[in-house]
């Protein structure tokens, strides 16, 4: 990881935790802990980095409206809804995107709602240009031509943020003509090998993301974790089974 010069590296630390597959409310759980202990410490930053088991998550902006399968399908399927409290429109969780949850003190870090969310959004095109994959800002996140690659949401209680944002790596993208996963959008969502032909080690976008984000935020050291004792035995290995519609 990259080192940036700060006063102090207690002052700038970043736990960052690369788990596997995650089921959607243990993930909920381990933000809300590492909330409570940022919100007492915030000389401390969190990242969380996992996959989920397949569910659609519904935030401020989102609606039924933009979940085009109906009650009984969604059954067939054993896809759960899921409203949350976070920003952004309805976000479809399989096996193949990355999860990315920031617990970060905004008012240690001198920062803005608006402020952090265009940097965290800088941090996703970041990882992008690495992976060859031209992007731009806008509604809901990080577009990759007419198609949503990574969506941006998150949550701030007592100005420490939580949740973050979805970046497809590989899942299977004929199921995202089921959700509209931004308001505005009217392409299916797409993903780093559909936008640059080609295979990628889903492990080297963690770890550019790790990077990215703390060369971001200003974050001197960092800390690797591939458990909580939160989670309590509830992470998997990473998926390789792609979700089929």
């Amino acid at each position: 990881m990259s080192s940036a010069t700060t006063p102090s590296d207690s002052a700038t630390a970043l736990q960052a935790y690369l788990l596997g597959s995650v089921e959607f409310e243990a993930a909920l759980r381990l933000q809300r802990r590492l909330h409570f202990e940022i919100s007492g410490e915030r000389s401390q930053t969190a990242l969380v980095l996992c996959e989920h088991p397949p569910l659609i998550t519904v935030g401020r902006q989102g609606s039924r409206r933009h979940i085009y399968v109906e009650p009984h399908e969604l059954a067939v399927r054993g896809w759960r809804v899921r409203w949350v409290n976070r920003a952004g429109g309805c976000w479809l969780h399989l096996p193949g995107q990355l999860a990315v949850y920031a617990v970060l003190p905004l008012d240690h870090h001198a920062l803005t709602v608006r402020d952090y969310l265009d940097r965290l959004g800088s941090v996703a095109q970041s990882v992008l240009a690495d992976c060859g994959v031209r992007s731009e800002r806008r509604d809901g996140g990080v577009w990759a031509g007419p198609r949503l690659i990574a969506g941006i949401g998150v949550a701030v209680r007592d100005w420490v943020s939580y949740y973050g944002m979805c970046l497809n790596i590989h899942p299977d993208l004929d199921l995202y003509r089921l959700v509209r996963c931004a308001p505005r959008a009217v392409e299916p969502m797409t993903s780093i090998e559909r936008e640059r032909r080609g295979r990628i080690r889903p492990q080297m976008v963690r770890e550019l993301l790790v990077e990215r984000f703390q060369e971001a935020f200003g974050l001197s050291r960092v800390s690797l974790f591939t458990e909580h004792p939160t989670l309590a035995g509830d992470v998997k290995r990473y998926a390789t089974t792609k979700v089929t519609a």
